[in-house]
């Protein structure tokens, strides 16, 4: 068995191995993986964080031995919330641009160790366990806000409506897997809309009933989500009312506490 780490800004996951193969979902600097299986110049790999698998280019992750794996996996690391910063490797002429939620190891004094690197890191942290709160969660996604719709995005370049999710709960210390419809299965279920509260997880479905489309409530009956970019709309117990087109465009099935 192999074990890697991304150390790119942020890399893309697919479901088959070729450059041309549909996105699912993205891998961020220092994110660990688990490889599956090799083919050609791809590798197949299970995220550790969300479980998620996919293809990707084995240039694009950093092999480690299992020490190093197993040391990192003991180290709860903190997230940037910058939405874009850089990390320089220190000794060398080499810097690295990094995303809101990417994952940085023992920090101390702005430096932090991976496979005998020691990189240098000089802007905003969230340590989770002293943030989880709703005003955190409703802070960090405004954030997002007019960042553009991706299909399996997860940064402030491009996001879809569950990596906008996952990745606002993540640096305020709250694990959520990958798809709205994996989110679904989390957390406390709210059974009306007026007993729903700012930081809430709101599901939304398509005329087969399945789980399509999640998104943040704000309060004052205002949801953030990405739906062509991080907006907020208006919402009720019947789903989101887009003011720019001026009809409802999203039927609320679900309500769920995270939180």
């Amino acid at each position: 068995m192999k074990f890697g780490i991304c150390l790119l800004s942020v890399i893309p996951l697919r479901t088959e191995p070729s450059d041309m193969a549909e996105m699912v979902s993205q891998v961020q600097f220092g994110e660990l993986v688990i490889v599956n299986q090799e083919q050609s110049d791809w590798l197949n790999i299970r995220i550790v964080y969300d479980n998620y698998e996919g293809w990707v280019d084995q240039k694009q992750i950093v092999i480690i031995d299992k020490s190093e794996f197993n040391r990192l996996s003991k180290i709860n690391p903190v997230f940037t919330t910058d939405l874009v910063e850089v990390i320089s490797v220190k000794g060398k002429n080499l810097v690295i641009p990094v995303l809101f939620g990417s994952l940085l190891y023992d920090l101390h004094n702005g430096e932090f160790e991976i496979a005998d690197r020691t990189f240098q890191y000089s802007g905003q942290i969230s340590t989770p366990k002293s943030r989880i709160t709703s005003s955190a969660i409703l802070e960090d996604a405004l954030l997002f806000l007019n960042a553009p719709y991706l299909w399996g995005g997860k940064s402030p370049f491009g996001i879809d409506c569950s990596g906008f999710t996952q990745i606002i709960f993540k640096v305020n210390g709250v694990e959520l897997l990958r798809d709205a419809s994996q989110q679904a299965t989390q957390g406390e279920t709210i059974g009306l809309f007026d007993e729903s509260l700012p930081g809430d997880l709101l599901f939304f479905d398509n005329p087969e009933g399945e789980i399509i489309h999640v998104g943040i409530l704000l309060g004052d009956q205002k949801i953030i989500h990405a739906s062509g970019k991080v907006r907020i709309d208006a919402i009720d117990h019947q789903g989101i009312y887009n003011v720019d087109f001026k009809k409802y465009t999203h039927n609320l099935r679900l309500i769920k506490r995270i939180l």
